[in-house]
């Protein structure tokens, strides 16, 4: 059995003395593992840094067994990530999302996006702080629709407008329009347009933080929860990095930029 595709490093555990389990992304057969021989030497340590886009090539004697890889650098961006820490947060968040999907099963989108995104992420100086956490958000939405756990945030549950969508409910991840809504406004979550990929006057932290309010609450209830794990570590600094560098950026009370 044998294979090549382009892929991006997840992580890798180490293997006896100097090989690795290695966790690709591939373009066209999902998340995949297999094991790099002399993964510390000199020449392949480097490439097999989480973020970069390599070559791989698989190969076993059964399909169901853990395979060899041998991998060819094709765009080592992750000494550019390390550079921006809110960079290398959301590699790690978008690669500890990526993990949790089964192994071995095509997602050719969250692949092209992911990857997409990290080129971006490594240019200078970069996506700001917004356009970086409006992604991961997206992001986190596509997951859950790769996971069968999609939102409809198409129209209205109650109306079916397509207008004035500015709630979600919590427990059918349907949309509410204003008007639908009303009265029951705190048992809703915001829907920022942010999530949608447009912009809007509240663009901002306020917006951020509703953003992932929303995604969390359903990866909670449908990813972490039935796997028995908690929220991971590098969400809660990702999203703490984030406030952090939208918090810098708000202008100061009473200071009007020119």
């Amino acid at each position: 059995m044998q294979w090549t595709d382009q892929a991006i490093v997840l992580g890798m555990r180490r293997l006896g003395d100097s090989s690795a389990i290695l966790e690709l992304m591939t373009a066209k057969r999902g998340r995949h593992l297999g094991v790099v021989r002399g993964a510390r030497s000199r020449r392949l340590a480097p490439m097999l840094q989480p973020g970069n886009r390599v070559e791989a090539t698989w190969r076993a004697r059964l399909d169901e067994q853990l395979g060899l890889f041998t991998i060819e650098p094709v765009t080592l961006r992750a000494a550019r990530l390390i550079e921006r820490p809110l960079a290398l947060f959301a590699l790690q968040v978008l690669a500890g999302h990526l993990g949790l999907l089964a192994e071995r099963e095509s997602h050719p989108e969250l692949h092209g996006a992911v990857d997409s995104a990290l080129d971006s992420f490594a240019e200078r100086p970069g996506p700001g702080a917004l356009a970086i956490a409006g992604f991961v958000a997206r992001f986190e939405l596509a997951l859950l629709n790769e996971s069968g756990f999609g939102l409809d945030l198409s129209r209205c549950a109650v109306t079916g407008d397509t207008e004035g969508l500015v709630f979600v409910s919590p427990r059918t991840g349907r949309a509410v329009s204003g008007s639908a809504a009303a009265g029951y406004e705190d048992r809703l979550l915001p829907l920022p347009r942010l999530l949608l990929g447009q912009h809007g006057a509240n663009d901002g932290r306020g917006a951020v933080d509703e953003a992932f309010r929303l995604t969390g609450h359903f990866l909670e209830r449908h990813i972490y929860q039935p796997r028995g794990m908690a929220e991971p570590a590098a969400r809660r600094e990702f999203l703490t990095w984030i406030g952090r560098e939208l918090a810098d950026s708000e202008p100061r009370p009473g200071f009007r930029p020119l």
